[in-house]
């Protein structure tokens, strides 16, 4: 099989999660501290892949300053986009309260949500398709990572969505387009760095785990926070240790 074309398989699977996540929220009435608990872990989950999936390998692959360079860009053009985001009606997208607006409450809400879930999903894949250019294989700690964490945001962003009086159609198309985008992501990761120099490759990789971050504490930190606070430390960790095993067994 074509590496661009596993890629892009390795992607679509990683982004499917999400419409797991939004099924569940969706049709089940699950509690707000049980949806806080498993956003919990999986920050704890994607907070692991970051630091040793992907700013390890960065800097094992370019050397520091494009590590750092990469980083620090990804988190500033994260963090702008999603200032714009929000103030158009999407910084709590993926909050499964009353939190985010309906589409009466402010305009264009549904639209903003929407591009800050494209927002959320795309350095991940991004990074997925790039991961076969380093060795032949994919990082299956980083597909399972993303994975684990795409459960609770398609969770906790369905139940708020439902909350919030949009539709049905409107949500499974929503997350089923992500998820296609998902895997159309890694697919343009691995073909257009293909061949890159590895301090590119570095600062790439970089630049993802620094958008990853941002995204982590500024939507996934705040659900786990408000709901499951008392505990929510512990579940972190156990999701960051989870992720640590993985990539160490």
């Amino acid at each position: 099989m074509p590496e661009w074309l596993q890629a892009g398989g390795w992607g679509l699977l990683a982004g499917s999660a999400l419409l797991i996540g939004a099924a569940v929220g969706w049709f089940a009435r699950v509690p707000q501290r049980l949806i806080a608990s498993v956003m919990a872990f999986g920050a704890g989950v994607l907070l692991s892949a970051v630091s040793y999936e992907l700013i390890e390998v960065a800097h094992d692959q370019g050397g520091m300053l494009p590590t750092v360079i990469g980083a620090a860009g990804g988190t500033c053009a994260y963090t702008l986009a999603n200032v714009g985001l929000a103030r158009r009606g999407a910084r709590n997208r993926k909050r499964s309260g009353g939190q985010q607006p309906s589409e009466g409450e402010q305009p264009g809400s549904g639209s903003a949500i929407a591009v800050g879930a494209l927002l959320d999903g795309v350095p991940e894949s991004v990074v997925i398709g790039a991961s076969l250019l380093a060795g032949g294989a994919v990082s299956l700690v980083t597909v399972v990572a993303v994975f684990l964490s795409n459960i609770p945001e398609g969770l906790s962003s369905a139940a708020g969505m439902r909350q919030a009086g949009r539709t049905r159609r409107y949500v499974f198309l929503l997350w089923t387009g992500i998820a296609l985008i998902s895997g159309l992501a890694a697919l343009v990761g691995n073909t257009l760095l293909g061949g890159a120099p590895p301090e590119v490759l570095a600062a790439i990789t970089a630049l993802a785990a620094g958008a990853i971050l941002a995204m982590i504490t500024d939507t996934m930190v705040p659900e786990a926070f408000e709901n499951a606070h008392l505990l929510v430390g512990l579940i972190t960790v156990a999701g960051f240790l989870t992720a640590f095993a993985l990539s160490h067994s």
